[in-house]
């Protein structure tokens, strides 16, 4: 299994990801906490084949958030996500026009979720997940790596 996986990692092309700043009108950014991997992010996950972005986004904010999207998600910017995978690469969109259907409770995946203010986000919230919440919210200059 192990020579698989490896092989796997060599010969793959470029993969595709989506992560989603959701913001809601009083303020606050949606974070995840997952249960295999500490920190608080913005949800997201891998685009599918044949998936297309929007597809992409739709699910990963349903699955973990239970978010529907009622409007257009913003592209902000591409990233290579290069501590991932040299060919690794991650879509950042914003969402503003969204409805919860109901609070996440916690499952195998995710520990924690919830909305959070800009000024208080939780401890252990990514360097990465701040520097992109800078960079759409704080007119600091987007990096090419995520």
């Amino acid at each position: 299994m192990r020579a698989f996986h490896l092989w796997f990692l060599l010969t793959r092309g470029m993969t595709l990801g989506v992560r989603v700043m959701v913001l809601d009108d009083q303020a606050r950014v949606f974070l995840v906490r997952h249960t295999y991997v500490p920190g608080w992010y913005l949800p997201g996950g891998g685009v599918e084949i044949g998936q297309d972005m929007r597809a992409a986004i739709a699910m990963e904010l349903s699955e973990e958030g239970n978010i529907v999207l009622e409007g257009e998600p913003k592209l902000f910017g591409l990233y290579h996500n290069a501590r991932v995978s040299r060919r690794d690469h991650v879509a950042l969109y914003v969402v503003r026009d969204f409805r919860q259907t109901a609070p996440r409770v916690p499952d195998k995946e995710i520990a924690e979720a919830g909305f959070f203010p800009l000024d208080a986000l939780p401890e252990g919230t990514t360097q990465a997940t701040r520097r992109r919440i800078s960079e759409v919210l704080g007119g600091v200059s987007p990096t090419a790596l995520w």
